[in-house]
């Protein structure tokens, strides 16, 4: 697994790699369907962004954020942190543009602002 970490940061990705395609209810948003491939999961820490890599990266645990219920299907491959120099919603805004990538959920991580989506698929294996 690649990562590039930095701990006074605030934003990260996280890139999911699904090999066969899922049926995955996910908390109160519901039941979808998860095509193979890459997903990117955008998310902020504003406080320890360590433990909550450290926490998204555990298979066996409580749910709570959106992403929680999509790991145990995947593997992480890769983890960057970002500055502030973006919005949560806009670094997933410029990925998703940067990768071709859609939205697979509407509302995935984003419960708390108006933007589409904080998950980005990018497509094939």
């Amino acid at each position: 697994m690649y990562e590039s970490i930095n701990p006074g940061h605030s934003l990260y990705t996280i890139y999911l790699q699904l090999n066969d395609a899922q049926n995955i209810s996910i908390g109160k948003l519901g039941n979808f369907h998860f095509q193979k491939g890459i997903y990117i999961y955008v998310g902020s820490a504003k406080k320890n962004i360590l433990h909550r890599i450290k926490r998204h990266k555990e298979i066996e645990k409580k749910y709570h954020w959106h992403f929680d219920y999509l790991r145990p299907y995947g593997t992480i491959t890769k983890i960057i942190t970002y500055d502030t120099s973006f919005t949560e919603c806009g670094l997933a805004d410029k990925i998703r543009k940067e990768v071709d990538g859609s939205i697979p959920v509407k509302g995935f991580g984003a419960s708390d602002c108006k933007c589409g989506s904080h998950l980005i698929y990018m497509g094939g294996l």
